[in-house]
């Protein structure tokens, strides 16, 4: 007679059944083993089993880590990967900006993605950027790439030197398209050490008269880069304020705006428009000869005078303007008693003016010291790309 035990039934692991099912059956053959130690043989092993379980389950709970080690863990794979990432990224932008510097211009893929990334920072700033001193600011460039490089040879290197910008960066010169992004690439490597706001040429109507329009189209085959940078233009900041004593401004005043906080409700994200207070900040010029406000033969903007300067420094408790837009001879002009100051920055201005440049540096305590130089010795000049004759002389 054989005995049969349910393993179903049995707490214990299916090779302990097994063993326990042999014994039974061998534990009836009266001649090879008794009941007696049948029993103590199933006990012992019950007992060995339960043992080996427990074992097993501290182990394994030793072993495995806690949800907030893997969480810990994961963090950490993660963060090391997003460091990595950023380097690279880094590490491109780098090689982007020495490209340029070379005056060697991008891809259109490259200035797609570096536009892509100064907008994310760009659309943090206010109309009215906060400047920490100690900065250097700057006039108009105008695309004269190795004028800015003389700029830079003066001025420092950025980032060891902090940059205030006042605009037009493109237009007239050979190389507005260089200039332009690699100021952008600085801004987008060290965004707390340059600052770029508007002039009334960073927009679509005015590049497609005076130059960066044809020169986009003209180096890249399209007009895919001049549509991504003047895009960026909507970006840029219409004024900054150094250490809320300077405000700096590309053009000019505005009947429309008394105070700084009324620059600050303005939608910038958008084309010059034709007037208006924001069209004011970029083409407006201070006149002797105006008390008050005059028209402007620029078409756009306002002249405006010493009382209107006296009222607005006061109304918003401000040392000085210090703005750029107009050409001056000897690099910098003051107007006003010492109220507004004109920086201009592009040397030999259209390679013919034969004027000199300057920038401003202000130190911890807003002392200042103008830095005047000329133009870029024409050794060291790059030969300009040339216009292809039109088609029809084809």
């Amino acid at each position: 007679m054989e005995t049969f035990v349910d393993v179903s039934v049995c707490a214990v692991p299916t090779w302990t059944a097994v063993m326990i099912n042999l014994l039974i059956r061998w534990s009836w053959r009266p001649r090879w083993i008794g009941a007696r130690h049948f029993w103590f043989a199933f006990i012992a092993l019950s007992a060995f089993s339960v043992c080996r379980r427990l074992w097993f389950s501290r182990s394994s709970k030793a072993e495995k880590p806690s949800t907030y080690d893997e969480v810990d863990s994961t963090s950490a794979v993660v963060d090391l990967r997003f460091e990595v990432f950023e380097s690279a990224k880094m590490a491109d932008l780098d090689r982007q900006i020495e490209q340029l510097k070379r005056c060697e211009p991008l891809t259109e893929s490259e200035v797609k993605s570096l536009c892509l990334k100064a907008m994310e920072i760009l659309v943090e700033e206010s109309n009215v950027q906060r400047v920490d001193a100690p900065v250097t600011i700057c006039g108009d460039i105008h695309g004269q790439f190795y004028d800015m490089k003389e700029l830079f040879k003066v001025g420092g290197d950025c980032p060891k030197t902090n940059y205030l910008f006042l605009g037009d960066f493109v237009d007239r010169g050979f190389y507005s398209i260089e200039t332009f992004l690699l100021l952008l690439a600085l801004k987008v490597r060290y965004p707390d050490r340059i600052t770029l706001i508007r002039g009334n040429h960073e927009s679509r109507q005015i590049t497609q008269v005076y130059g960066f329009y044809d020169e986009c189209l003209r180096k890249y085959g399209s007009v895919n880069v001049w549509r991504y940078c003047t895009d960026i233009f909507d970006y840029l900041s219409l004024s900054a304020l150094i250490e809320n004593k300077i405000f700096s401004v590309h053009g000019g005043l505005s009947p429309a705006i008394s105070t700084l906080d009324q620059i600050r409700t303005i939608d910038r994200k958008q084309e010059v428009p034709h007037d208006g207070g924001m069209c004011d900040l970029m083409w407006s010029d201070p006149e002797d000869v105006v008390d008050g406000w005059g028209l402007s033969p620029r078409g756009a903007g306002f002249l405006f005078g010493s009382s209107v300067v006296t009222s607005f420094n006061h109304s918003n408790n401000i040392d000085y303007i210090c703005r750029a837009h107009q050409l001056v001879m000897e690099g910098y002009k003051w107007m006003f008693n010492n109220q507004i100051v004109t920086v201009w920055s592009a040397p030999n201005y259209c390679y013919r003016c034969g004027n000199v440049a300057a920038i401003l540096e202000l130190n911890e305590n807003l002392e200042k010291q103008f830095r005047v130089f000329e133009a870029a010795p024409q050794e060291s000049r790059g030969a300009p790309v040339k216009k292809p004759p039109p088609d029809y002389f084809l």
